[in-house]
C-alpha cells in the first residue's frame, strides 16, 4: 500500500494545528505565558506548511516569501517560548531576525538558485534551534537524566520545520517523481510523529515544573516565608552531607521568642504574627547565606551554620541582640522582644537530630536562667552512626556525651 506524501504532509500539519491550539487553551486555563508561545508556534508554523505545501506554485514569488517568513518567525516564537519559561523576557527582535534576515538573501539571490535558498534557510533554523536547546540546557543540573529530551527535540524541531524550505518544491505537482519517493513519505510521517512527541515533551516540562513548585511549596512556612520543619530537615540533610565530605564541622541554633503566649494574649494574633515575620527578616538578615534557618514550631526558629560551636555562638548573639534592639511599639505600649537561643556543634558528620537534641537542651538552660541569653551544648555531640558503633563494638558512651545520646 503507498501512502500519498502531499495527503500525509497535510495531515501533519493539521495535528500540529490542532496540538497548536490544546497548548493554547491550556496555557490560558493554567495561565501559563510558556504554553501560550508554544501553541502559536504551533499554529503559526502548520498554517505556512499547510499553504506551501497545497498552494506554493499559485501563490507567487512575494506570497511564497511571506510564507517562508512565518515558518521562520514560528521557529522564533519556540525559542522565546524556552526563554519564557525558565522566567526570562521574550527577545522580540530576535523572533523577528530570521525572518528579515530570509528576505534579505533572497532579495539578493537568483531566483533560481534552490540550493543556496536551502542553505539559508536551514542555517536560520539550526540557529533557533540551537538557541531553544541552549534555554533548555541552562537547567540540565536540576535533572539532567529526564530532561535530555527537551534538548534534543528543540533540534529535531528545527529540523522538522526546516521541511517545507526543503521539500516545497519537491512537492510541486512538477516534480511527481520524487513526491512519490519514500523519503517525502518518510518525512511526513516523522512530521505527524515529531508533533504530538514535541507537545509530550513540553506538557513533561511543564508537569515538572508544576511539581517542582509544589514541593517548593510544601517545604515552605506560608506566613514566614522561610523553610517549614520538613523543609528545613530536609535542606539540612543536604548540607551536612556536603560538609560532611569535606571534614568540616556544623553547628545548629534553636530560637524560642520569650513570652510569645503573652504577646498574643495582649497585642493579640495579628500582632504576634507580625513579630514572627520580623523576627524571621532578622534571622535572615543576620546569617550569612549560605547559611540554613527555618520556623520548626509556632515560635520556635532554626538555624544550621556550617561553623564551628564558637562561631555559632557568635551568631547567635548577634541575632538575640538585634532582636532586642527592635524597639516595636504598638497603640497598648512597647513589645518586649526577646529570645532565648540555643547552640549544639558537632563534628563532620553529625546527625540534625543529634544536633536539635543537643541545642534544645541548651534552649532549655537558657531559659531557666532567666532567658534573653544564649546557651551553648556543654558538650559535642557524637553523630547516632558513631554511637551505633561504638555499641555494636560492646563500648560504653562516655559520662560527659550529649543528653540526646542518653
Amino acid at each position: 500500500m503507498s501512502l500519498d506524501s502531499v495527503t500525509l504532509y497535510f495531515v501533519a500539519t493539521m495535528v500540529a494545528a490542532l496540538l497548536g491550539l490544546m497548548l493554547l487553551f491550556f496555557g490560558r486555563q493554567e495561565n501559563h505565558p510558556a504554553l501560550k508561545w508554544w501553541g502559536v508556534a504551533y499554529l503559526l508554523g502548520s498554517i505556512s506548511v499547510a499553504m506551501w505545501t497545497l498552494a506554493s506554485g499559485s501563490l507567487g514569488e512575494t506570497l511564497s516569501l511571506a510564507l517562508n517568513a512565518v515558518g521562520f518567525a514560528a521557529c522564533g516564537m519556540v525559542w522565546n517560548a524556552a526563554r519564557v519559561f525558565h522566567g526570562r523576557k521574550p527577545n522580540l527582535p530576535g523572533l523577528v531576525l530570521g525572518a528579515i534576515a530570509w528576505i534579505a538573501a533572497v532579495g539578493f539571490l537568483d531566483p533560481a538558485d534552490a540550493t543556496l535558498r536551502m542553505m539559508i534557510g536551514a542555517s536560520i533554523v539550526a540557529a533557533y534551534a540551537a538557541l531553544t536547546a541552549a534555554e533548555l540546557w541552562a537547567e540540565r543540573r536540576r535533572s539532567l537524566k529526564r530532561r535530555w529530551p527537551a534538548i534534543v527535540v528543540p533540534v529535531l524541531h528545527g529540523f522538522v520545520l526546516m521541511l517545507p524550505i526543503l521539500l516545497g518544491a519537491m512537492l510541486h505537482p512538477a516534480n511527481e517523481r520524487f513526491a512519490t519517493s519514500i523519503w517525502v513519505t518518510a518525512f511526513a510521517v516523522e512530521l505527524v510523529l515529531y508533533a504530538v512527541g514535541t507537545v509530550f515533551v513540553i506538557f513533561m516540562l511543564a508537569s515538572e515544573r508544576a511539581v517542582r513548585a509544589q514541593k517548593a511549596a510544601a517545604a515552605m512556612d506560608p506566613l514566614t516565608g522561610m523553610l517549614n520543619r520538613r523543609g528545613f530537615a530536609e535542606a539540612c540533610a543536604r548540607v551536612i552531607e556536603r560538609e560532611a565530605s569535606a571534614g568540616r564541622p556544623v553547628t545548629v541554633l534553636i530560637f524560642d521568642i520569650d513570652h510569645f503566649k503573652s504577646i498574643n494574649d495582649r497585642f493579640g494574633h495579628p500582632a504576634g504574627d507580625e513579630l514572627l515575620k520580623l523576627f524571621a527578616t532578622l534571622v535572615v538578615g543576620n546569617l550569612r547565606i549560605t547559611d540554613l534557618s527555618g520556623r520548626i514550631g509556632g515560635e520556635e526558629f532554626a538555624a544550621l551554620l556550617p561553623c564551628s560551636l564558637e562561631e555559632g555562638v557568635i551568631a547567635a548573639e548577634r541575632v538575640r541582640l538585634a532582636f532586642a534592639d527592635a524597639g516595636i511599639t504598638v497603640e497598648e505600649g512597647p513589645v518586649d522582644t526577646t529570645v532565648s537561643v540555643g547552640v549544639a556543634g558537632g563534628p563532620a558528620g553529625t546527625e540534625l537530630e543529634v544536633l536539635l537534641a543537643a541545642a534544645d537542651t541548651a534552649l532549655y538552660q537558657a531559659k531557666r536562667g532567666g532567658r534573653n541569653r544564649v546557651a551553648a551544648a556543654a558538650e559535642l555531640p557524637l553523630s547516632l552512626e558513631k554511637a551505633r558503633r561504638r555499641a555494636a563494638g560492646g563500648q560504653t558512651a562516655p559520662e560527659s556525651a550529649s543528653p540526646a545520646l542518653a
